[in-house]
């Protein structure tokens, strides 16, 4: 059983490479990863104005470059330049709305880049350890009550669960074809629910589409504020994507299969809670219910079951769901009293590598 602190430690120099490092989980465990001495590593798409990238100065902390998962060419040079120890793959095109509105590039991006990453991995004998991040949408949603485990069938309706089941696929097949038996390495694939947490600032999701609208004193408008998510804070799966691979870089020489990292399968919550929670914690605000909009389908229903991770690792949530609400707006009332990100968000990191398990 590996513990956070441990796992941490377990990076200290070691050549890490995260791609999708200027995305809002990949800025987190890209600056978590360099505070705890790691030799971190990035390949994305250019950080957007205001990103969370910009606004900590990663460019200055860690070494980046500009670069699409869809180029194999670009990826595979970069890769065989960085020799990385370790690869955390988070790069994708991570909206199921706008998965709607361009269906191709999100299904380029999530399973040709998969295929690309993959590609780069095998040819690469450096690399010690992988974690492939998909998603728990990955699973064919049947609207069941139980949290899904990792044997459930996999599938999606809309483009954007479609192609994290393709990418889980394409795994699978390269887990077996080529890395079951490769000496030193092991590989694993990661299932999250929707996380939150401090600067994310994407579009047509609840926490950014909250905060813009109330630092411009507008009301919050949501579409379905029945839909049920398992809300987590983006430290959390984090955590478990850092123990899963100092896991793999300790105890390499296979494939590991795939791994669910969310909320207790009682902690879900609906979106118009959220809303009512940000408008709570932030101080002022108020709700309204968009009718008008157009009704693409989305899941009302998904959580995940992660008996896996907790019986073989030990790991599970830190943060209740109070305590993650609080935590995310706290982060974005700093920002909008321009208080220092770097500081704010190094201090979220510690608050929670000391916090005790809810």
């Amino acid at each position: 059983m590996e513990n956070l602190v441990n796992a941490l430690k377990s990076f200290r120099d070691q050549r890490v490479l995260i791609t999708g490092d200027t995305g809002f989980k990949g800025s987190w465990l890209s600056l978590w990863l360099h505070q705890h001495g790691a030799k971190v590593f990035g390949y994305a798409l250019p950080p957007e104005s205001n990103s969370h990238f910009q606004l900590l100065g990663l460019s200055k902390l860690i070494s980046h470059e500009d670069g699409d998962v869809r180029d194999l060419e670009h990826l595979s040079r970069y890769v065989t330049h960085v020799q990385p120890d370790v690869i955390f793959h988070l790069a994708a095109q991570a909206l199921v709305i706008t998965s709607y509105n361009d269906p191709k590039e999100t299904f380029d991006t999530n399973v040709g880049g998969g295929v690309n990453i993959l590609e780069a991995v095998r040819l690469t004998p450096s690399v010690k350890a992988l974690v492939f991040v998909t998603s728990d949408k990955c699973y064919l949603n049947k609207e069941v009550t139980r949290g899904y485990t990792e044997a459930d069938e996999l599938g999606g309706n809309d483009p954007y669960s479609a192609s994290k089941a393709g990418a889980e696929l394409v795994f699978a097949s390269y887990a077996r074809s080529y890395f079951a038996e490769r000496n030193a390495f092991g590989a694993a694939s990661v299932r999250a629910g929707n996380v939150i947490g401090g600067g994310d600032w994407s579009s047509n999701r609840i926490i950014p589409d909250c905060v813009r609208a109330l630092i411009s004193d507008q009301p919050i408008t949501i579409r379905n504020p029945h839909a049920t998510r398992p809300w987590q804070h983006v430290l959390e799966p984090l955590s478990g994507y850092i123990t899963l691979g100092a896991h793999l870089l300790k105890n390499g020489g296979g494939n590991f299969g795939s791994w669910n990292f969310g909320p207790p399968e009682n902690a879900v919550h609906t979106v118009g809670e959220v809303a009512d929670s940000v408008i709570r914690e932030w101080g002022s605000g108020s709700l309204v219910i968009d009718k008008t909009s157009e009704k693409l389908h989305e899941a009302t229903l998904l959580q995940l079951n992660c008996d896996k991770a907790r019986n073989f690792f030990g790991w599970k949530p830190k943060w209740g769901y109070e305590q993650t609400i609080r935590k995310t707006i706290q982060w974005y009332v700093n920002f909008n009293n321009q208080a220092n990100v770097l500081a704010t968000s190094k201090e979220q990191l510690v608050e929670y590598e000391m916090s005790e398990h809810d």
